[in-house]
């Protein structure tokens, strides 16, 4: 029974470690923009509002790098050269459902944005906007996804398999040799009543 609690102590320290190591790094955003004037404006605007922005322009590379390292937010067009945004972000999903997508398109229909976030984005935002709208829903949707990170419960009982599941992707590779947990935690939205 001892060595148990020793687990649940190291496991909450893990926890704990691991969501401090998450919060004091530089947000990073995947953006897949294929307009590249655009992509270089936005990555200029997120950069000097201390975020890391990794870019690409289509759904292949979109693929390759949001399966390859960890985000805090996915930001995309709704067009591409080699598909949709939509399809782009069903894709994502099938391999990480608790990331923050954000569509920001010029696709101005009731009817894109309803598709967006059926597709599994949590926000969708109008180009051209205001400099600082953008920033401000970037900020909103990491900030969001983190405060779920902080305030999950580690249930005492089974320390990882909860820790897994608590906190999901961003969790799991850090504290769990098992990688093919494809538990998500309960998210926050900020979709059709949070914006």
């Amino acid at each position: 029974m001892k060595s148990l609690q020793g687990c649940d102590r190291v496991a909450a320290t893990l926890a704990s470690e691991a969501l401090f190591t998450m919060q004091s790094e530089r947000p990073r955003v995947l953006y897949i923009e294929d307009h590249e004037d655009t992509r270089e404006l936005v990555t200029l605007l997120l950069s000097q509002r201390s975020y890391e922005v990794v870019t690409g322009s289509t759904i292949e590379t979109g693929i390759a790098l949001a399966s390859a390292e960890e985000f805090d937010l996915y930001l995309l067009d709704s067009w591409l050269p080699d598909g949709s945004g939509l399809e782009l972000c069903q894709k994502i999903r099938q391999f990480d459902k608790t990331t923050p997508i954000l569509f920001y398109s010029a696709a101005a229909y009731a009817s894109d944005h309803e598709m967006a976030l059926q597709s599994g984005a949590q926000a969708y935002l109008i180009k051209p906007s205001q400099p600082s709208d953008l920033c401000r829903l970037v900020s909103d949707l990491i900030e969001n996804s983190r405060r779920v990170w902080t305030n999950a419960e580690v249930d005492q009982s089974s320390p990882v398999a909860n820790v897994s599941a608590t906190f999901g992707r961003q969790i799991t590779h850090r504290i769990i040799p098992d990688t093919q947990s494809t538990a998500a935690p309960t998210a926050v939205s900020t979709s059709q009543n949070d914006q």
